[in-house]
């Protein structure tokens, strides 16, 4: 039997350990009788035929360690499907189908999020046998409770909110600390919490200004010293909600400001003259060791993947729902977003406790 595996998209903690999982369990389950091959950069190697046969000692000592050892690239979706010169005028999809043919797979695990999950779905379609695990620090991936990579990304978001405290009590600021997240908000809304944000402002649920200084109007009245606020990358006004999304883009083309963030501050330094510190933790969030979640979920998640390979159970991804792993059909999952609910109970307990989203 003959396994190739690749990396996709964003690099996040708990993808060695995922690829370990399902190397180990393969091992134990077909002995000498399975062949595993590693994808370089996702799926640009599946295109350019950058593979390479791995061993035991591949999976070795990896657990703790963060990154990939295949790689990983992006690759648009929307590009899959188009002739490109640098390939002879041939479509992506056409050199990932022709590299498979080649090496008669028995199976593609992939490992990634939104963007990689479509392409896999892509794929499965093209008569590809695709099994897939799901893979984020965002942790919205349509299909499953949990991705591998959340918590751990959570953890280190949440330590810079920690380490923010201290310094903006003993100077009386204002602090914004500026988390991933381009399009939902599970990460922010987490770290805030767990780091005892005063202020979370996520993509879902677009804020008034107005509303995030009386917020904190409220706390300096209480005689608190200081407020932070934890911003998503992608946070949105209410303002700038509901224009179409050509009309944002443009607006963000003409933007004097770096992100979302320093428009805040800058927005709110002007109305209320306070001084403001914008932390940005970055690509911090996504580096380092998985934490013991992580490994745990990421390990299961692999030893199902290569379950569902020895059922030949292909067209799946294998995910995390009620506690449970299983398997969840590709084509459910692509391209699909899983959101934070404005109205769900997290929500709603998170006000409950005086947190401020700015609506």
């Amino acid at each position: 039997m003959k396994i190739a595996m690749l990396t996709s998209g964003g690099d996040c903690q708990g993808l060695n350990s995922a690829l370990r999982g399902v190397a180990k369990s393969l091992y134990c389950r077909f002995g000498n009788d399975v062949e595993l091959y590693g994808v370089r950069d996702g799926y640009r190697g599946l295109i350019e035929d950058d593979i390479r046969k791995m061993n035991r000692n591949d999976f070795s000592g990896i657990l703790t360690l963060g990154g990939t050892i295949l790689g990983t690239s992006r690759q648009p979706f929307k590009s899959m499907c188009l002739p490109a010169e640098e390939y002879g005028g041939k479509t992506r999809l056409e050199k990932m189908l022709e590299t498979c043919k080649k090496y008669k797979f028995d199976c593609l695990v992939v490992l990634g999020g939104n963007g990689t999950h479509k392409t896999a779905n892509l794929l499965s379609q093209n008569g590809i046998n695709i099994v897939s695990l799901p893979k984020t620090i965002d942790n919205d991936l349509w299909g499953t409770d949990m991705t591998f990579g959340f918590h751990s990304a959570v953890e280190i978001a949440t330590n810079a909110i920690d380490c923010i405290h201290t310094t903006a009590a003993s100077h009386g600021r204002v602090f914004i600390v500026e988390v991933m997240g381009h399009k939902v908000g599970w990460l922010t809304l987490y770290a805030g919490m767990a780091g005892g944000a005063d202020i979370i402002l996520l993509p879902e649920i677009p804020y008034d200004v107005d509303k995030v200084i009386e917020a904190i109007d409220k706390r300096d009245k209480a005689g608190k010293r200081f407020t932070i606020l934890a911003v998503a990358e992608g946070a949105i006004s209410k303002e700038d909600a509901a224009l179409s999304k050509k009309e944002r883009k443009a607006k963000q083309k003409k933007s004097i400001y770096p992100s979302i963030s320093y428009e805040l501050a800058d927005q709110i330094y002007q109305k209320t003259g306070k001084e403001i510190r914008i932390t940005v933790p970055g690509h911090t969030q996504r580096g380092g060791s998985p934490c013991p979640y992580d490994r745990v979920l990421s390990t299961r998640l692999g030893a199902a993947a290569a379950n569902l390979i020895l059922q030949k159970q292909y067209g799946n991804m294998v995910g995390l729902v009620n506690g449970e792993i299983v398997p969840v059909p590709l084509e459910e999952v692509a391209g699909k977003l899983k959101t934070v609910d404005p109205d769900g109970s997290i929500i709603r307990e998170a006000k409950s406790i005086g947190i401020s989203f700015g609506d």
